[in-house]
């Protein structure tokens, strides 16, 4: 493989296996590969053993061969959906331009400043052509795109904004378009564009079906490609000495345009539908982009663009693409479909949103909920879903948990969220500064009933912006359990409350919101139409309490309560059950909040004035002692159902009074002594 590429090094090939650390092996382009690589299976060892090139990479990779050597693998995303990536011990994400590199590049390009900002600012009001400037050479077709546009239309303002792309279908359409148009087609004695575009895009399709992006002589040949030198030329590029001279597109995504827009030229319904088929069957992801753009060619307004350089493109492929289109959604939003086809789900959106047919989109989606769940979500993925989502107002619940979604995509998501129901952001990486975009989400959804941000980091500045739309909103449920809180954000959760006549479920779980201001919070509630209060493992210890207290005293709508894994032992546990006798609560949760048999009077009293708890969790505390009788003794005037008692370190002497407990009471359903 060594002496292949570089043969002069037949001589010093021994002397380099020697030293195998040394090494460095750099394989460019893994989704163009044809071979097919199970890198869990690594059985080469020696280094003069002839075999297939997959196997010497995968071997290699394993260290089975040349252990100690180092190998750098490049490859687009989609192809490592089909990859064990767990077998190499790194993976760098190219994030590419950022912002600022973006406005220096469009700055560069047009060396204008007028002309550069006009062109940046109008690729900014477009999501999808912006977030595909982080890819260098997308950045170069869409400025070259908006040069030939500007150039077009210099003064016409109006003809100019609706000449300018809006996908990226649109943006290769309106680049061959251009290159055509500018080309006499003449010139090769009347070999039209039309017929070059036939026979390059048939060559493009073999090659996108079979992994080649470099074509030689035979190929053109094979495909009846003319080398006029012309328009060819704008579109392929040359490398090599006569006899050897290879072809490649200009860019991989120019060969995939071509290869979907021959089947618009020249339509077959056999040979799409097998194309179809075969691009579906691939696991590599290498037929994805294809396919986006025989989507985004379905649109009539985006094949209009070509009529003028290469006739009128075929309406009966594009019905024939919509009704694959159809079909695909049916299959991805069947029931049961395991959760690892989310992605799938994910390509089907992008076919949608190359389409522009929100018709299409309403008729697929409707009203059935949108699930990514687990599925990391770019910026431009948000921008896709951000489509579909403004296309389906009737979308009632969207599910994404655990997308790891930056803030630049929940920016773009958000103002799509407007007439959502319940909205599921669960670990997906969102920190205190995505509560600016959420506030602005909650604040114009009056639809939004259920929010679940659990297990993000929400603490910080930022964290008031959300509570302050809280107080506009009509929110039902908000899950913020596991989000880093701390007793600084109980001024803002008090805020947000104390205004909010909705709000029936908060779960605040799993924060540390001990301190000066936890009192803030408890007073808020005292006016809150509050039903269910979740406060498990929060640091609280016994100078919380009167809080508490004070809370469940005032609020008389209250109705289950959790304080689990707490610390509430001490003088001021006597308040909260205090409380409790004029409380409505039917659910108590007090597991694991180290009591001891010394609170169990305190308990005692609390359940024997209370008429309404029917759940009372005690598990995890440590109750055995001589005041247990106590407890029991209440219970027979109680009218709880269900008694939590596990791991409360109880022995046989406590069964006399817990005999006596359930001999008297007529409610008891469950009781768990486990």
């Amino acid at each position: 493989m060594i002496l292949h590429q570089y043969p002069y090094l037949e001589g010093l090939i021994g002397d380099i296996f020697q030293d195998p650390e040394r090494l460095l092996f750099i394989f460019d382009g893994l989704d163009e590969s044809i071979h097919q690589m199970d890198f869990r299976s690594s059985k080469l060892s020696s280094p003069k053993h002839r075999t297939h090139f997959g196997e010497i990479v995968v071997s290699l990779v394993g260290q089975s061969l040349l252990k100690g050597c180092s190998v750098l693998i490049t490859s687009r995303p989609t192809r490592l959906a089909s990859v064990d990536i767990h077998v190499f011990e790194r993976i760098a994400e190219i994030m590419g331009f950022l912002h600022e590199d973006r406005l220096i590049f469009f700055y560069n390009f047009f060396g204008n400043e007028e002309l550069s900002e006009k062109a940046f600012h109008y690729v900014q009001e477009n999501d999808t052509l912006y977030t595909f400037c982080y890819i260098p050479s997308y950045c170069w077709i869409i400025c070259t795109v908006l040069s030939m546009c500007f150039r077009a239309q210099p003064t016409n303002t109006d003809q100019l904004m609706a000449s300018l792309p809006k996908t990226v279908t649109q943006l290769f359409v309106t680049f061959v378009a251009h290159i055509l148009a500018n080309h006499n087609q003449n010139k090769d004695g009347g070999h039209t564009a039309q017929e070059l575009l036939t026979s390059i895009g048939w060559m493009a399709e073999h090659g996108v079906m079979n992994h080649m992006i470099v074509f030689d002589e035979w190929h053109l040949d094979s495909f009846s490609v003319r080398n006029d030198k012309y328009i060819f030329s704008c579109f392929m590029m040359e490398s090599g000495q006569p006899p050897d001279v290879d072809y490649t597109f200009l860019h991989l995504t120019l060969q995939e345009f071509f290869a979907a827009l021959v089947h618009f030229i020249n339509y077959d319904p056999d040979r799409l539908q097998e194309t179809l088929d075969k691009a579906e069957s691939y696991e590599d992801g290498r037929a994805e982009i294809f396919l986006r753009f025989l989507c985004g060619l379905s649109d009539s307004s985006t094949r209009s663009m070509l009529q003028s350089q290469v006739g009128k493109l075929s309406t009966q492929a594009a019905r024939h693409v919509i009704t694959w289109i159809q079909r695909k959604v049916t299959e991805e939003q069947k029931p049961g479909k395991p959760r690892g086809h989310k992605r799938e789900l994910l390509n089907v959106f992008y076919y949608l949103n190359e389409s522009r047919n929100k018709a299409l989109v309403s008729q697929c989606i409707g009203s059935k909920d949108v699930d990514l769940y687990n599925v990391p979500l770019t910026p431009l993925d948000c921008s896709v879903l951000s489509f579909i989502l403004q296309s389906c107002r009737e979308t009632e619940e969207v599910h994404l948990s655990t997308c790891n979604i930056p803030s630049e995509g929940l920016r773009k998501l958000i103002p799509a969220l407007g007439a959502i129901k319940s909205l599921s952001l669960w670990k997906s990486q969102l920190t205190d500064s995505s509560c600016i975009h959420l506030a602005s989400g909650i604040r114009n959804n009056q639809t939004l009933r259920t929010l679940n941000l659990s297990e993000n980091n929400l603490e910080g500045p930022h964290f008031s912006d959300l509570m302050a739309a809280l107080t506009t909103s009509r929110i039902e449920k908000l899950l913020l359990d596991n989000n880093h809180l701390t007793d600084s954000s109980c001024l803002y959760l008090a805020s947000g409350v104390r205004n909010n006549q909705t709000l029936r479920t908060l779960d605040l779980s799993i924060n540390n919101l001990e301190g000066p201001h936890f009192s803030d919070l408890m007073a808020a509630l005292t006016t809150s139409q509050i039903e269910e209060f979740l406060l498990g493992n929060n640091h609280l210890t016994d100078s919380s309490c009167p809080h508490l207290a004070s809370l469940i005293r005032n609020n008389q709508t209250l109705r289950k309560l959790n304080l689990s894994m707490n610390n509430l032992e001490g003088p001021h546990f006597s308040d909260l059950m205090a409380a409790l006798t004029t409380s409505r609560i039917e659910k108590l949760h007090l597991w694991k909040s180290h009591l001891t048999d010394s609170s169990c009077p305190h308990l005692a009293s609390g359940i024997r004035n209370n008429q309404t708890l029917r759940t009372l969790d005690l598990s995890g505390n440590n109750l055995e002692g001589p005041h247990f009788s106590d407890l029991m003794a209440a219970l027979t005037t109680s009218r709880i159902e269900e008694l939590e008692l596990d791991i409360t370190h109880l022995t046989d002497s406590s069964c006399p009074h817990l005999a006596s407990g359930i001999r008297n009471n007529q409610t008891l359903r469950t009781l768990n002594l486990s």
